[in-house]
C-alpha cells in the first residue's frame, strides 16, 4: 500500500472517529453501546494506520552513514 493511500486512510478515519466522538456525546442510552463500540474500531484501525505511516517514515538503520 503507498504511503499516500495509508495518508488518505487515515485521514478518513481520523474523521470518523470524531464525527462518532461527537454522536457519543448526544446519544441517547440505547444506542452507547452500539456507538461505543464502532468508536472503539474505528480508533483501533486509525492508530493501526498511525503506527503503519510513522514506521513508513523512519530512515531504515542499514542506510544510515557509519
Amino acid at each position: 500500500m503507498s504511503l499516500r493511500l495509508i495518508a488518505k486512510d487515515l485521514y478518513r478515519l481520523k474523521k470518523e472517529v470524531e464525527a462518532l466522538e461527537q454522536r457519543l456525546l448526544s446519544a441517547h442510552e440505547s444506542q452507547r453501546p452500539e456507538l461505543e463500540k464502532r468508536l472503539a474500531e474505528a480508533l483501533q484501525k486509525r492508530d493501526s494506520l498511525q503506527a503503519m505511516l510513522d514506521g513508513a517514515k523512519e530512515p531504515s538503520a542499514y542506510r544510515l552513514p557509519k
